[in-house]
């Protein structure tokens, strides 16, 4: 099969396209002909050798997530055929012509959506629904408060938040970014260039925060959460050893969590994707939850894919989508 594969550590023109072995898949695995996948900061992390494959995981292909057709199955799996469309979690591999993962990692495609958009949404809402819904319960009535709000996290977070009852503020860095995220449900901005979201909030106050920033942000987290809030870390891009002030988390007795998701054990993803497909893919099915695809390469233009990615002008989601140099066959 072609695969994109990390050459070395470096800029995204490392990522090159490649010969590359065609994965078996095991027992309780199915293998898939990828149509689509999306494309994450970890992989950025993974092609810069901040963030190495969990083992068992190609280590040179990145990849956390993908769409497209089940072709093979292992002798164990019972859930899909050959011939499904699927959608799927993984740990790695998934800029390539074939990926094996898990049958319990996979979710039908929503009826009506295009690869690259199923291919846009395994990362991001398993891990909303993991932390702000699972992690942190949010409910009904309660205030979200998302840093990031125009990232494809963001804007998962946002339609889940609104589709569930929660009211949903986000930080952006641009008053673009923060009327996107308005026409995506979002209650109220604050364009944290300008503004310092912990005054905006401080009176009103939240009850659950989503991080992907730390840092700094630790701090003015505690002080804007109410009594018995609860502050989820999914990332700290800023830092990852704040001053903490521990009477404050007393006083007002606060959660703080976090959680990350690639080196997870299976049973956890699979309960996770079955707990989706029972009350998250509902709200697909009815309209309340869209995919938010901003842009779309071919595989072969994996390296643009990054540059933009990491210059964070998107709103949304990057895919790539297969092209005809990757149609080679599964020799």
């Amino acid at each position: 099969m072609k695969a994109i594969v990390i050459t070395r550590a470096g800029e995204p023109e490392v990522l090159q396209l490649q010969d590359y072995p065609t994965p078996q898949p095991g027992p309780d695995e199915v293998l898939i002909a990828v149509k689509a996948a999306g494309v994450n900061r970890a992989d950025v992390s993974q092609r810069k050798g901040n963030y190495p494959a969990p083992p068992g995981v190609p280590a040179d292909i990145p990849g956390l997530e993908a769409a497209g057709e089940v072709v093979q199955c292992g002798e164990a799996v019972t859930m899909w055929k050959p011939g499904d469309k699927v959608c799927a979690l993984l740990a790695g591999g998934g800029y390539a012509e074939y990926v094996t993962v898990k049958e319990g990692q996979c979710l039908p495609v929503p009826d009506g959506w295009t690869f690259a958009e199923a291919a846009s949404i395994p990362e991001t809402v398993f891990t909303v629904w993991s932390n702000v819904f699972q992690r942190a319960g949010l409910k009904a009535g309660e205030r979200l408060l998302v840093h990031g709000g125009s990232s494809g996290i963001g804007i998962t977070a946002i339609q889940l938040g609104k589709a569930m009852g929660a009211t949903v503020v986000v930080t952006v860095g641009s008053e673009e970014k923060g009327n996107a995220c308005m026409q995506w449900g979002a209650d109220a901005y604050i364009n944290y260039k300008t503004q310092d979201f912990e005054a905006v909030l401080a009176d009103e106050g939240v009850d659950v925060i989503l991080d992907m920033v730390g840092g700094e942000y630790l701090g003015k987290n505690l002080h804007i959460l109410k009594p018995e809030g609860r502050l989820v870390y999914i990332n700290a891009m800023e830092g990852n050893t704040p001053p903490i002030n521990i009477f404050t988390v007393m006083t007002k007795r606060l959660t703080v969590t976090g959680s990350t998701l690639r080196s997870r054990e299976y049973s956890f993803k699979k309960m996770l994707a079955a707990d989706m497909l029972q009350k998250v893919w509902p709200l697909i099915h009815a309209g309340k939850f869209k995919p938010a695809v901003y842009a779309v390469f071919p595989f072969t233009q994996a390296p643009e894919a990054h540059h933009l990615m990491e210059s964070s002008r998107h709103i949304g989601k990057i895919v790539l989508v297969n092209d005809p140099e990757m149609n080679t066959g599964k020799d």
